[in-house]
């Protein structure tokens, strides 16, 4: 593990950059701003290695861009929507800030993704971890309760990528917590994703309306552009007519309930790229993920090494509760009291065919 001075904010707050290895070679960088993963490099089947995240190369160009498709960044108090910022906790209505019209998106203006986080060093007998913590107070963005949050990253010898996640309140609240690595397996800029092949363990969906909020009915995907249960490649349907295929922006930008019994750890999806015979697969906790196709990306992010990041150019897996769940009894609830501690783990393993 490797630590430099990256910078600092418009604040002056200090930003440093850890770098983990793992024994295969596989380094992660990431930096306290934000718990912002910028690098992934992995191999492919000829164990030549490429970084397979899109992202900035440079903390200024994150606070320049305000980092709109918040690449590589930590999500909360609450990742994905809101609807119209608002909910109710025990009779009480709380009013969140908005930041994609009328709704909240990932925490808000200033989000998770926008605070600089404590950092530790772990040393674990499988692989080094990096715990990064953070206060969230009350009020913040809206939110009740003093949230205090713990995400460690570890990178582990056998080519796992694991993020565990713990939160604590001292007032009801309500905490979603995840992470947007947007991966391109063939290399980041390198070209599209839509040749990768997907599999998603899901029967069933959150079908949204044309604001991208839920309507709370939870449906199968049998039948839809959106059944990735045995593999396909994300491009074979990408561009059709259905309904909630136009909402989502001409892509993907879907909740999945993912198939489980219990709380344990899960395969929830599984991606290869068969040019340089990467895969990935995600194990979680989590009751949902969300699977986004880089639909609104467009060329105008300019990345590493000078790259434009077109439509389709990155893919998203986030492990998380379901959006809008506050404002849908039927959804996996996201309350958290101040005497439970919120736990959530996913794992993402890479290997190669």
């Amino acid at each position: 593990m490797t630590k430099q001075y990256f910078g600092k904010t418009l604040e002056g707050q200090a930003v440093y950059l850890y770098t983990l290895t793992n024994k295969r070679g596989i380094q992660a960088a990431i930096m306290t701003y934000g718990g912002i993963m910028l690098k992934l490099e992995v191999p492919d089947r000829n164990g030549i290695f490429e970084d397979v995240l899109l992202g900035y190369g440079s903390l200024e160009d994150y606070l320049r861009t305000g980092n709109k498709p918040y690449f590589g960044a930590i999500l909360g108090r609450y990742a994905n929507r809101i609807a119209n910022g608002r909910f109710t906790l025990d009779g009480v209505t709380y009013q969140l800030s908005v930041n994609e019209g009328p709704h909240t998106l990932h925490g808000g203006k200033r989000g998770f993704d926008k605070r600089v986080w404590g950092v530790e060093e772990v040393y674990q007998e499988d692989g080094f971890g990096l715990a990064l913590s953070y206060l969230s107070k009350d009020g913040e963005e809206g939110f009740p309760g003093n949230v205090k949050v713990k995400l460690v990253y570890t990178l582990t010898n056998d080519n796992e990528l694991r993020m565990d996640y713990t939160a604590t309140t001292d007032k009801k609240t309500v905490v979603n917590l995840s992470q947007h690595n947007y991966y391109n397996l063939a290399g980041a800029g390198n070209r599209d994703v839509l040749g990768h092949i997907l599999t998603i363990h899901a029967d069933r969906f959150t079908p949204i309306k044309p604001d991208l909020i839920p309507t709370g009915e939870i449906r199968s995907v049998a039948g839809t552009p959106l059944n990735f249960r045995k593999p396909m490649t994300i491009g074979a349907r990408i561009h059709s007519k259905d309904p909630q295929m136009r909402y989502a922006r001409n892509g993907y930008d879907f909740n999945y309930e993912l198939n489980r019994t219990g709380n344990a750890m899960v395969l929830a999806a599984s991606v290869f790229e068969p040019n340089s015979g990467r895969m990935m697969e995600v194990y979680t906790t989590q009751p949902g993920i969300q699977f986004y196709s880089g639909n609104n990306l467009n060329g105008s992010d300019i990345g590493k090494e000078g790259k434009g990041y077109k439509k389709y150019g990155g893919l998203s897996l986030e492990t998380q509760h379901y959006p809008d769940s506050p404002n849908h009894p039927n959804f996996p609830s996201t309350e958290l009291l101040p005497d439970q501690i919120y736990r959530q783990s996913t794992i993402y393993k890479f290997s190669v065919r």
